[in-house]
Protein backbone atom coordinates (compact mmCIF):
# COMPACT_ATOMS: atom_id res chain seq x y z
CA UNK A 1 0.00 0.00 0.00
CA UNK A 2 1.38 3.38 -1.04
CA UNK A 3 0.95 6.30 1.32
CA UNK A 4 -1.18 9.10 -0.19
CA UNK A 5 0.36 12.43 -1.11
CA UNK A 6 -0.95 15.93 -1.65
CA UNK A 7 -1.35 15.13 -5.35
CA UNK A 8 -4.11 12.64 -4.50
CA UNK A 9 -6.40 15.45 -3.25
CA UNK A 10 -7.78 18.70 -4.63
CA UNK A 11 -5.41 21.53 -3.68
CA UNK A 12 -6.38 23.62 -0.68
CA UNK A 13 -5.95 27.33 0.09
CA UNK A 14 -2.39 28.32 1.07
CA UNK A 15 -3.45 28.99 4.66
CA UNK A 16 -4.56 25.39 5.22
CA UNK A 17 -2.54 23.27 2.79
CA UNK A 18 0.52 22.93 5.10
CA UNK A 19 -1.74 21.62 7.87
CA UNK A 20 -3.15 18.95 5.58
CA UNK A 21 0.33 18.02 4.38
CA UNK A 22 1.32 17.43 7.99
CA UNK A 23 -1.71 15.18 8.52
CA UNK A 24 -0.68 13.09 5.50
CA UNK A 25 2.86 12.77 6.84
CA UNK A 26 1.95 11.94 10.44
CA UNK A 27 -0.98 9.64 9.61
CA UNK A 28 -0.03 8.18 6.22
CA UNK A 29 -2.39 5.19 6.04
CA UNK A 30 -5.64 6.65 7.33
CA UNK A 31 -7.80 7.41 4.27
CA UNK A 32 -11.09 8.07 6.08
CA UNK A 33 -9.36 10.51 8.42
CA UNK A 34 -7.71 12.27 5.46
CA UNK A 35 -11.09 12.58 3.74
CA UNK A 36 -12.74 14.14 6.79
CA UNK A 37 -9.90 16.59 7.44
CA UNK A 38 -9.66 17.65 3.79
CA UNK A 39 -13.37 18.46 3.65
CA UNK A 40 -13.26 20.61 6.78
CA UNK A 41 -10.07 22.47 5.82
CA UNK A 42 -11.48 23.23 2.38
CA UNK A 43 -14.64 24.72 3.92
CA UNK A 44 -13.06 26.85 6.61
CA UNK A 45 -10.35 28.55 4.55
CA UNK A 46 -12.53 31.71 4.11
CA UNK A 47 -12.92 31.96 7.89
CA UNK A 48 -9.16 32.21 8.31
CA UNK A 49 -9.03 35.14 5.91
CA UNK A 50 -11.33 37.06 8.29
CA UNK A 51 -9.68 35.75 11.46
CA UNK A 52 -5.90 35.67 11.08
CA UNK A 53 -5.66 35.25 14.85
CA UNK A 54 -6.69 31.63 14.34
CA UNK A 55 -3.61 31.11 12.17
CA UNK A 56 -1.35 32.91 14.64
CA UNK A 57 -2.81 30.82 17.48
CA UNK A 58 -2.08 27.51 15.74
CA UNK A 59 -5.73 26.52 15.93
CA UNK A 60 -5.63 24.19 12.93
CA UNK A 61 -2.40 22.47 13.91
CA UNK A 62 -3.91 21.62 17.29
CA UNK A 63 -7.37 20.81 15.96
CA UNK A 64 -6.23 18.00 13.63
CA UNK A 65 -4.19 16.29 16.36
CA UNK A 66 -6.23 14.36 18.97
CA UNK A 67 -5.70 15.39 22.57
CA UNK A 68 -5.36 11.71 23.47
CA UNK A 69 -5.35 8.39 21.58
CA UNK A 70 -6.03 5.22 23.54
CA UNK A 71 -5.33 1.80 21.98
CA UNK A 72 -5.64 -1.44 23.95
CA UNK A 73 -6.16 -5.19 23.66
CA UNK A 74 -9.44 -6.83 24.65
CA UNK A 75 -9.07 -10.52 25.58
CA UNK A 76 -12.23 -12.58 26.16
CA UNK A 77 -13.39 -16.20 26.21
CA UNK A 78 -15.97 -17.44 23.69
CA UNK A 79 -18.65 -20.04 24.45
CA UNK A 80 -16.38 -22.89 23.35
CA UNK A 81 -13.79 -21.84 25.92
CA UNK A 82 -11.38 -20.44 23.34
CA UNK A 83 -9.45 -17.22 23.98
CA UNK A 84 -10.20 -14.37 21.56
CA UNK A 85 -8.33 -11.07 21.31
CA UNK A 86 -9.72 -7.88 19.80
CA UNK A 87 -8.41 -4.34 19.64
CA UNK A 88 -10.07 -1.46 21.46
CA UNK A 89 -9.89 2.27 20.68
CA UNK A 90 -10.87 5.58 22.20
CA UNK A 91 -9.85 8.81 20.46
CA UNK A 92 -10.39 11.82 22.71
CA UNK A 93 -10.15 14.53 20.09
CA UNK A 94 -11.25 17.81 21.65
CA UNK A 95 -12.58 18.79 25.08
CA UNK A 96 -12.54 22.56 24.57
CA UNK A 97 -16.35 22.83 24.65
CA UNK A 98 -17.01 20.11 27.22
CA UNK A 99 -16.30 16.48 28.09
CA UNK A 100 -15.46 14.22 25.16
CA UNK A 101 -18.70 12.88 23.69
CA UNK A 102 -19.14 10.27 21.00
CA UNK A 103 -20.22 6.70 20.44
CA UNK A 104 -18.56 3.31 20.50
CA UNK A 105 -18.61 1.23 17.31
CA UNK A 106 -18.23 -2.57 17.34
CA UNK A 107 -17.64 -3.80 13.79
CA UNK A 108 -14.93 -5.81 11.99
CA UNK A 109 -14.07 -2.78 9.81
CA UNK A 110 -13.06 -0.64 12.81
CA UNK A 111 -9.48 0.62 12.67
CA UNK A 112 -7.58 3.72 13.74
CA UNK A 113 -8.45 5.68 10.60
CA UNK A 114 -12.18 5.13 10.99
CA UNK A 115 -12.20 6.02 14.69
CA UNK A 116 -10.14 9.16 14.05
CA UNK A 117 -12.41 10.31 11.22
CA UNK A 118 -15.46 9.75 13.40
CA UNK A 119 -13.87 11.57 16.33
CA UNK A 120 -12.83 14.51 14.15
CA UNK A 121 -16.33 14.82 12.69
CA UNK A 122 -17.75 14.65 16.20
CA UNK A 123 -15.94 17.86 17.20
CA UNK A 124 -17.97 19.94 14.75
CA UNK A 125 -21.19 17.97 15.07
CA UNK A 126 -21.19 18.43 18.83
CA UNK A 127 -20.30 22.10 18.51
CA UNK A 128 -23.30 22.60 16.22
CA UNK A 129 -25.68 21.30 18.87
CA UNK A 130 -24.72 24.13 21.26
CA UNK A 131 -24.89 21.63 24.12
CA UNK A 132 -21.41 22.07 25.65
CA UNK A 133 -19.85 18.76 24.64
CA UNK A 134 -16.48 17.94 23.09
CA UNK A 135 -15.59 15.42 20.40
CA UNK A 136 -14.45 11.82 20.73
CA UNK A 137 -15.11 8.34 19.38
CA UNK A 138 -14.19 4.76 20.15
CA UNK A 139 -14.87 1.13 19.48
CA UNK A 140 -13.43 -2.23 18.56
CA UNK A 141 -13.04 -4.62 15.63
CA UNK A 142 -15.24 -7.05 17.60
CA UNK A 143 -18.31 -8.25 15.66
CA UNK A 144 -21.39 -8.76 17.88
CA UNK A 145 -23.36 -10.41 15.04
CA UNK A 146 -23.71 -14.12 15.56
CA UNK A 147 -22.41 -13.92 19.12
CA UNK A 148 -24.41 -15.14 22.09
CA UNK A 149 -25.52 -12.75 24.80
CA UNK A 150 -22.94 -14.35 27.10
CA UNK A 151 -20.13 -13.76 24.59
CA UNK A 152 -21.17 -10.14 24.07
CA UNK A 153 -21.28 -9.64 27.83
CA UNK A 154 -17.81 -11.10 28.36
CA UNK A 155 -16.38 -8.96 25.58
CA UNK A 156 -18.03 -5.78 26.89
CA UNK A 157 -16.78 -6.45 30.41
CA UNK A 158 -13.21 -6.98 29.19
CA UNK A 159 -13.45 -3.86 27.02
CA UNK A 160 -14.60 -1.76 29.95
CA UNK A 161 -11.95 -3.20 32.28
CA UNK A 162 -9.45 -1.05 30.40
CA UNK A 163 -11.52 1.86 29.12
CA UNK A 164 -13.15 2.77 32.45
CA UNK A 165 -10.02 4.54 33.68
CA UNK A 166 -10.35 7.09 30.85
CA UNK A 167 -14.06 7.87 31.32
CA UNK A 168 -16.25 9.92 33.63
CA UNK A 169 -19.21 12.29 33.46
CA UNK A 170 -16.87 15.30 33.46
CA UNK A 171 -14.20 13.64 31.30
CA UNK A 172 -15.55 11.38 28.56
CA UNK A 173 -19.12 10.20 27.99
CA UNK A 174 -19.56 7.38 25.43
CA UNK A 175 -22.75 6.24 23.73
CA UNK A 176 -23.69 3.65 21.13
CA UNK A 177 -22.96 3.46 17.41
CA UNK A 178 -22.93 0.64 14.84
CA UNK A 179 -22.95 -2.69 16.70
CA UNK A 180 -23.56 -1.07 20.08
CA UNK A 181 -27.21 -0.98 21.07
CA UNK A 182 -29.14 -1.30 24.30
CA UNK A 183 -27.73 -4.73 25.10
CA UNK A 184 -24.12 -3.67 24.74
CA UNK A 185 -24.63 -0.38 26.58
CA UNK A 186 -26.17 -2.24 29.48
CA UNK A 187 -23.20 -4.58 29.81
CA UNK A 188 -20.70 -1.74 29.42
CA UNK A 189 -22.37 0.48 31.99
CA UNK A 190 -22.79 -2.39 34.43
CA UNK A 191 -19.08 -3.17 34.31
CA UNK A 192 -18.16 0.51 34.69
CA UNK A 193 -20.36 0.68 37.78
CA UNK A 194 -18.74 -2.48 39.15
CA UNK A 195 -15.09 -1.51 38.70
CA UNK A 196 -15.48 2.13 39.81
CA UNK A 197 -17.94 1.53 42.66
CA UNK A 198 -19.86 4.59 41.40
CA UNK A 199 -23.27 4.90 39.79
CA UNK A 200 -22.50 7.79 37.44
CA UNK A 201 -25.62 7.79 35.29
CA UNK A 202 -24.32 10.73 33.29
CA UNK A 203 -21.14 9.01 32.07
CA UNK A 204 -22.91 6.83 29.49
CA UNK A 205 -25.84 7.75 27.25
CA UNK A 206 -28.28 5.61 25.35
CA UNK A 207 -29.11 3.74 28.56
CA UNK A 208 -32.40 1.94 29.15
CA UNK A 209 -35.18 4.32 30.15
CA UNK A 210 -35.70 2.32 33.34
CA UNK A 211 -32.18 3.02 34.60
CA UNK A 212 -31.27 6.55 33.62
CA UNK A 213 -31.91 6.66 29.89
CA UNK A 214 -33.79 9.46 28.19
CA UNK A 215 -36.91 9.28 26.10
CA UNK A 216 -36.28 9.75 22.35
CA UNK A 217 -32.54 8.94 22.62
CA UNK A 218 -33.08 5.68 20.71
CA UNK A 219 -35.02 7.46 17.99
CA UNK A 220 -33.04 10.70 17.91
CA UNK A 221 -30.51 10.17 15.11
CA UNK A 222 -33.07 8.87 12.63
CA UNK A 223 -35.66 11.43 13.67
CA UNK A 224 -33.10 14.23 13.46
CA UNK A 225 -32.01 13.35 9.91
CA UNK A 226 -35.62 13.51 8.77
CA UNK A 227 -36.27 16.75 10.66
CA UNK A 228 -33.25 18.28 8.91
CA UNK A 229 -34.54 17.19 5.51
CA UNK A 230 -37.87 18.82 6.37
CA UNK A 231 -36.07 22.04 7.31
CA UNK A 232 -34.15 22.12 4.01
CA UNK A 233 -37.30 21.54 2.01
CA UNK A 234 -39.13 24.19 4.02
CA UNK A 235 -36.68 26.88 2.90
CA UNK A 236 -37.92 26.20 -0.62
CA UNK A 237 -41.61 26.07 0.29
CA UNK A 238 -41.75 22.28 0.15
CA UNK A 239 -42.23 19.47 2.68
CA UNK A 240 -41.91 15.72 3.09
CA UNK A 241 -45.63 15.17 2.64
CA UNK A 242 -46.28 12.81 -0.25
CA UNK A 243 -42.60 12.18 -0.92
CA UNK A 244 -41.04 8.79 -1.65
CA UNK A 245 -38.03 8.23 0.62
CA UNK A 246 -35.07 5.90 0.14
CA UNK A 247 -33.27 4.78 3.29
CA UNK A 248 -30.23 2.51 3.52
CA UNK A 249 -29.41 0.30 6.47
CA UNK A 250 -31.79 -1.44 8.83
CA UNK A 251 -30.32 -0.54 12.19
CA UNK A 252 -31.32 2.03 14.73
CA UNK A 253 -30.89 5.11 12.52
CA UNK A 254 -32.71 3.62 9.54
CA UNK A 255 -35.61 2.25 11.57
CA UNK A 256 -36.46 5.56 13.18
CA UNK A 257 -35.86 7.57 10.02
CA UNK A 258 -38.47 5.32 8.42
CA UNK A 259 -40.84 5.95 11.32
CA UNK A 260 -40.48 9.72 11.34
CA UNK A 261 -40.75 9.98 7.55
CA UNK A 262 -44.09 8.17 7.73
CA UNK A 263 -45.28 10.42 10.56
CA UNK A 264 -44.51 13.46 8.39
CA UNK A 265 -46.54 12.12 5.48
CA UNK A 266 -43.80 10.50 3.39
CA UNK A 267 -43.42 6.86 2.35
CA UNK A 268 -40.13 5.10 3.04
CA UNK A 269 -39.75 2.33 0.47
CA UNK A 270 -36.31 0.78 1.08
CA UNK A 271 -34.11 -0.79 3.75
CA UNK A 272 -30.88 -2.73 3.41
CA UNK A 273 -28.07 -4.68 5.05
CA UNK A 274 -24.77 -6.09 3.82
CA UNK A 275 -26.54 -8.86 1.89
CA UNK A 276 -28.74 -6.61 -0.26
CA UNK A 277 -31.84 -4.44 -0.06
CA UNK A 278 -35.61 -4.60 -0.09
CA UNK A 279 -38.07 -2.39 -1.93
CA UNK A 280 -41.61 -2.11 -0.60
CA UNK A 281 -43.72 0.25 -2.67
CA UNK A 282 -46.50 0.02 -0.10
CA UNK A 283 -44.13 1.50 2.49
CA UNK A 284 -41.77 -0.30 4.83
CA UNK A 285 -43.65 -2.19 7.56
CA UNK A 286 -41.83 -0.84 10.62
CA UNK A 287 -43.14 -3.47 13.03
CA UNK A 288 -41.91 -6.28 10.80
CA UNK A 289 -38.53 -4.65 10.24
CA UNK A 290 -38.03 -4.13 13.98
CA UNK A 291 -39.02 -7.73 14.72
CA UNK A 292 -36.49 -9.03 12.21
CA UNK A 293 -33.62 -6.74 13.13
CA UNK A 294 -34.04 -6.00 16.82
CA UNK A 295 -35.48 -9.31 18.03
CA UNK A 296 -34.55 -12.06 15.58
CA UNK A 297 -31.39 -10.36 14.27
CA UNK A 298 -32.22 -11.81 10.85
CA UNK A 299 -31.05 -10.79 7.39
CA UNK A 300 -33.08 -8.32 5.35
CA UNK A 301 -34.17 -11.01 2.85
CA UNK A 302 -36.56 -12.27 5.54
CA UNK A 303 -38.52 -9.03 5.21
CA UNK A 304 -39.36 -9.86 1.58
CA UNK A 305 -40.14 -13.45 2.50
CA UNK A 306 -42.82 -12.28 4.93
CA UNK A 307 -44.14 -9.19 3.12
CA UNK A 308 -45.98 -9.82 -0.19
CA UNK A 309 -45.57 -6.21 -1.38
CA UNK A 310 -41.79 -6.31 -1.04
CA UNK A 311 -39.00 -7.67 -3.20
CA UNK A 312 -35.40 -8.46 -2.23
CA UNK A 313 -32.42 -7.51 -4.39
CA UNK A 314 -29.24 -9.37 -3.56
CA UNK A 315 -26.17 -7.13 -3.64
CA UNK A 316 -26.55 -4.14 -5.92
CA UNK A 317 -27.19 -0.64 -4.70
CA UNK A 318 -30.27 0.56 -2.87
CA UNK A 319 -29.73 3.92 -4.60
CA UNK A 320 -30.89 2.46 -7.92
CA UNK A 321 -34.45 2.79 -6.60
CA UNK A 322 -36.18 6.05 -7.72
CA UNK A 323 -36.92 8.27 -4.70
CA UNK A 324 -37.56 11.94 -3.95
CA UNK A 325 -35.54 12.01 -0.71
CA UNK A 326 -32.50 9.90 0.19
CA UNK A 327 -31.35 9.25 3.76
CA UNK A 328 -28.12 7.17 3.71
CA UNK A 329 -28.11 5.54 7.14
CA UNK A 330 -25.75 2.56 6.92
CA UNK A 331 -22.05 3.43 7.06
CA UNK A 332 -19.27 5.66 5.73
CA UNK A 333 -18.65 5.99 1.97
CA UNK A 334 -21.65 3.85 0.99
CA UNK A 335 -22.87 6.30 -1.69
CA UNK A 336 -20.52 6.26 -4.68
CA UNK A 337 -20.42 8.70 -7.58
CA UNK A 338 -22.36 6.16 -9.65
CA UNK A 339 -24.99 5.95 -6.91
CA UNK A 340 -25.26 9.74 -6.81
CA UNK A 341 -25.66 9.91 -10.58
CA UNK A 342 -28.41 7.28 -10.41
CA UNK A 343 -30.27 9.22 -7.74
CA UNK A 344 -29.93 12.47 -9.70
CA UNK A 345 -31.15 10.83 -12.91
CA UNK A 346 -34.19 9.55 -11.01
CA UNK A 347 -35.03 13.04 -9.76
CA UNK A 348 -33.90 13.00 -6.14
CA UNK A 349 -34.74 16.32 -4.45
CA UNK A 350 -32.75 16.15 -1.21
CA UNK A 351 -30.16 14.00 0.54
CA UNK A 352 -29.85 13.98 4.33
CA UNK A 353 -26.97 11.92 5.75
CA UNK A 354 -28.18 9.71 8.59
CA UNK A 355 -24.81 7.95 8.86
CA UNK A 356 -21.40 9.55 9.31
CA UNK A 357 -19.87 10.57 5.96
CA UNK A 358 -21.86 8.02 3.89
CA UNK A 359 -21.29 9.92 0.63
CA UNK A 360 -17.89 9.93 -1.05
CA UNK A 361 -16.59 13.43 -1.95
CA UNK A 362 -17.34 12.93 -5.65
CA UNK A 363 -20.95 12.07 -4.82
CA UNK A 364 -21.32 15.18 -2.68
CA UNK A 365 -19.92 17.31 -5.49
CA UNK A 366 -22.33 15.73 -7.97
CA UNK A 367 -25.33 16.40 -5.74
CA UNK A 368 -24.34 20.02 -5.25
CA UNK A 369 -23.70 20.63 -8.97
CA UNK A 370 -27.10 19.14 -9.78
CA UNK A 371 -28.84 21.46 -7.32
CA UNK A 372 -29.83 18.65 -4.97
CA UNK A 373 -30.27 19.83 -1.38
CA UNK A 374 -27.49 18.08 0.54
CA UNK A 375 -27.15 17.84 4.34
CA UNK A 376 -23.83 16.47 5.67
CA UNK A 377 -23.87 14.02 8.56
CA UNK A 378 -22.26 16.40 11.03
CA UNK A 379 -25.42 18.50 10.78
CA UNK A 380 -28.14 16.08 9.72
CA UNK A 381 -27.38 13.26 12.14
CA UNK A 382 -26.47 15.45 15.11
CA UNK A 383 -29.82 14.69 16.73
CA UNK A 384 -28.42 11.59 18.40
CA UNK A 385 -25.61 13.31 20.24
CA UNK A 386 -27.81 16.33 20.97
CA UNK A 387 -30.30 14.08 22.74
CA UNK A 388 -27.42 12.36 24.51
CA UNK A 389 -26.54 15.75 25.98
CA UNK A 390 -30.16 16.12 27.04
CA UNK A 391 -29.87 12.72 28.72
CA UNK A 392 -26.77 13.96 30.56
CA UNK A 393 -28.73 17.00 31.76
CA UNK A 394 -31.55 14.84 33.06
CA UNK A 395 -29.10 12.54 34.85
CA UNK A 396 -27.34 15.49 36.48
CA UNK A 397 -30.60 16.93 37.79
CA UNK A 398 -32.25 13.56 38.54
CA UNK A 399 -35.15 14.50 36.27
CA UNK A 400 -37.13 12.63 33.63
CA UNK A 401 -38.74 14.37 30.67
CA UNK A 402 -41.67 12.98 28.72
CA UNK A 403 -41.31 11.63 25.19
CA UNK A 404 -43.18 14.65 23.84
CA UNK A 405 -41.01 17.15 25.70
CA UNK A 406 -37.82 15.42 24.52
CA UNK A 407 -38.97 15.23 20.91
CA UNK A 408 -39.89 18.92 20.92
CA UNK A 409 -36.42 19.78 22.24
CA UNK A 410 -34.85 17.61 19.52
CA UNK A 411 -36.90 19.31 16.81
CA UNK A 412 -35.84 22.74 18.12
CA UNK A 413 -32.18 21.72 18.18
CA UNK A 414 -32.31 20.40 14.61
CA UNK A 415 -33.98 23.64 13.50
CA UNK A 416 -31.22 25.62 15.22
CA UNK A 417 -28.50 23.50 13.58
CA UNK A 418 -30.12 24.04 10.19
CA UNK A 419 -30.25 27.78 10.79
CA UNK A 420 -26.62 27.91 11.94
CA UNK A 421 -25.38 26.03 8.85
CA UNK A 422 -27.64 27.95 6.47
CA UNK A 423 -26.63 31.35 7.86
CA UNK A 424 -22.90 30.52 7.97
CA UNK A 425 -23.03 29.55 4.30
CA UNK A 426 -24.81 32.81 3.48
CA UNK A 427 -22.23 34.89 5.44
CA UNK A 428 -19.32 33.35 3.60
CA UNK A 429 -20.67 33.64 0.09
CA UNK A 430 -21.75 30.03 -0.53
CA UNK A 431 -25.54 30.18 -0.05
CA UNK A 432 -27.25 26.82 0.15
CA UNK A 433 -23.99 24.92 0.73
CA UNK A 434 -24.77 23.04 3.93
CA UNK A 435 -21.41 21.26 3.90
CA UNK A 436 -19.49 24.51 4.09
CA UNK A 437 -22.06 26.07 6.41
CA UNK A 438 -21.95 23.23 8.94
CA UNK A 439 -18.15 23.10 8.92
CA UNK A 440 -17.84 26.86 9.32
CA UNK A 441 -20.46 27.18 12.06
CA UNK A 442 -18.93 24.35 14.07
CA UNK A 443 -15.38 25.54 13.55
CA UNK A 444 -16.13 29.10 14.61
CA UNK A 445 -17.44 27.91 17.98
CA UNK A 446 -14.51 25.57 18.59
CA UNK A 447 -11.81 27.98 17.39
CA UNK A 448 -13.05 30.86 19.55
CA UNK A 449 -13.01 28.64 22.64
CA UNK A 450 -9.53 27.30 21.83
CA UNK A 451 -8.17 30.81 21.44
CA UNK A 452 -9.76 31.92 24.71
CA UNK A 453 -8.36 28.99 26.70
CA UNK A 454 -4.72 29.35 25.64
CA UNK A 455 -2.22 26.88 24.26
CA UNK A 456 -3.57 23.59 25.60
Amino acid sequence: MTAPTTADFHPLAPAVQPVFDTVLTRSPYEPEFHQAVHEVLHSIAPVLERHPEYIDGGILERLVEPERQILFRVPWIDDSGKLQVNRGYRIQFSSVLGPYKGGLRFHPSVNLSIIKFLGFEQIFKNALTGQGIGGGKGGSDFDPHGKSDAEVMRFCQSFMNELYRHLGEHTDVPAGDIGVGGREIGYLFGQYRKVTNRHESGMFTGKGTGWGGAEVRTEATGYGAVFFAQEMLGVHGDSLAGKRVGISGSGNVAIYAIQKAAQLGATAVTASDSSGYVVDDAGIDLDLLRQLKEVERARIVEYANRRPSARFVEGGSVWEVPVDIAVPSATQNEVSLADAEALIANGVRAVSEGANMPCVPEAVEAFQKAGVLFAPGKAANAGGVATSALEMSQNASRQRWTFGDSENKLREIMSDIHSAAFEAAERHGVPGDYVAGANIAGFERVAAAMLAQGVI
